[in-house]
């Protein structure tokens, strides 16, 4: 896993420190850090600090979606993991979420 640190900004001032592997999951993000913005924070203005939080979440969850050796196993946990992730927000934040991830493709 990079060692890079990237930090996100929401749209009202929260800041994660991340990995830049992390980071590059939100397709948004990677043409930024191509242009050397990572200098200072990248300013997520559609996102507010709740919603990047659980984005970062399953982001941290999802960093190694590209291994094709992945056990059964782990693909049943990441699934079980994914279907409870979903049905933990209320409306209005799984709304906002699903906003966000469209926004941060």
């Amino acid at each position: 896993m990079s060692s890079n640190k990237i930090v996100l900004t929401s749209s009202d001032g929260e800041s994660h420190e991340v990995e830049e592997v992390v980071a590059r999951k939100l397709k948004i993000v990677g043409p930024m850090i191509e242009n050397d913005c990572p200098d200072k924070a990248i300013i997520l203005q559609n996102v507010t600090g709740k919603i990047l939080a659980l984005v970062i979440e399953y982001c941290k969850k999802h960093v190694d979606d590209d291994q094709v050796d992945a056990s059964e196993e782990a693909k049943k946990k990441l699934k079980d993991w994914d279907e409870e992730f979903m049905k933990s927000p209320d409306l209005e934040t799984f709304v906002k979420l699903m906003q966000a991830s469209n926004y941060l493709n």
